[in-house]
């Protein structure tokens, strides 16, 4: 009986021994040592790089403390702030276990910023009539939407794009052409102007009509070789003809495409009969899409997703589709009206 007690007990103490080593390898302890250090630019561009380090730690989640954040695996991250003035942000990190345990430091930035209007280094202003700058313009032409079960057909014909008036037209017609019933315009930057990071901005007047579906987007450079939707879309606005006035922001990419994209809409006023504003504020660390100035959708940017390339511009109105449906049967033409796109760094 005492050697049954006593092997009880020694197996007891051995399960012990190596319960605590387990705990004392760190498999479920939460990551110590945190510390965060920051280098602050002074040179008014609101530019501040953070080192975040912590033993036992996988990765990183930063608080900006205006909003905005990102998972930086490294630690070590470049963040930008746009607000003018001198301002103090309280920026939270927090440093992730391999077991999801976690332990948190808040800092104090303060930082300043001279202007918050980045300059200008790509625009079209439409001022000069007739068909759009070759410089900056080439056309998608042909019809199904690659993909999308469209009805138009898409030319470089005045008839369906042309600045005229100090705007670009971009006018979905009603016409047997080459098989379709429907013809438009599709123009892009592809292959003469493309960017990484930025803020672009456009006003612009959308069409009338159900069935009709406006599009100011932007594709990944890269598409050729990094397959739809691996490299990457960002709908800058979409509207649909038979929900007038109900504006779509979306971004398209692995996991999140079609009709499980990343997607906010905004309601707004007037948007076929006057011009509005639609940006799209973009990051190595947020994306964030808006209707004069007021933001509805907000992704949170990272390595893990294709949105850290170049992308290209495109202009255009579909006809029905997977996403305009079905058209209205006295449905005979609609234009969006262009005022300017500018991109800004």
């Amino acid at each position: 009986m005492r050697y049954f007690i006593s092997t009880v007990f020694s197996l007891f103490s051995l399960f012990v021994l190596i319960d605590c080593k387990k705990t004392d390898s760190g498999a479920t302890l939460a990551p110590t040592n945190l510390v965060v250090n920051t280098v602050i630019s002074t040179d008014g561009s609101g530019t501040v790089v953070f080192t975040a380090t912590a033993d036992g730690a996988v990765s990183f989640d930063y608080e900006y403390g205006n909003g905005e954040a990102a998972t930086v695996p490294s630690g070590t991250v470049t963040y930008k702030y746009t607000i003018a003035g001198t301002n103090t942000y309280p920026v939270t990190v927090t440093a992730k276990g391999s077991s999801g345990l976690t332990v948190k430091k808040t800092v104090q930035v303060t930082v300043t910023v001279t202007s918050s209007v980045p300059g200008i280094f790509w625009s079209d202003e439409f001022n000069t009539d007739g068909a759009p700058d070759p410089a900056k313009w080439g056309y998608d032409l042909g019809a199904g939407g690659w993909g999308n079960a469209e009805l138009e057909y898409y030319t470089s014909r005045p008839e369906n794009v042309i600045v005229q008036g100090g705007v670009l037209k971009i006018k979905a017609i009603r016409e047997s052409y080459s098989g379709s019933a429907y013809t438009s315009a599709r123009i892009i930057t592809m292959n003469k102007f493309a960017f990484t990071y930025g803020k672009v901005e456009v006003r612009a007047k959308l069409p009338a009509g159900v069935g009709t579906w406006p599009a100011i987007w932007m594709l990944g450079s890269n598409l050729n070789t990094a397959i739809w939707p691996a490299c990457g879309e960002i709908d800058i606005m979409e509207q649909k003809g038979s929900e007038l006035n109900k504006i779509y922001g979306t971004l398209h990419y692995p996991g999140h495409s079609g009709g499980s994209a990343n997607g906010s809409t905004l309601v707004i006023n007037n948007a076929t009969t006057e011009f509005h504003i639609y940006t799209v504020d973009w990051s190595a660390t947020s994306i964030q899409i808006a209707v004069d100035g007021a933001v509805y959708q907000t992704v949170a940017n990272s390595a893990a997703i294709p949105f850290n390339h170049d992308f290209f511009l495109i202009l255009n109105v579909a006809m029905g589709g997977t996403f305009g449906g079905t058209v209205d049967p006295a449905f005979t033409n609609a234009t969006m009206e262009v005022d300017y796109i500018r991109v800004y760094k």
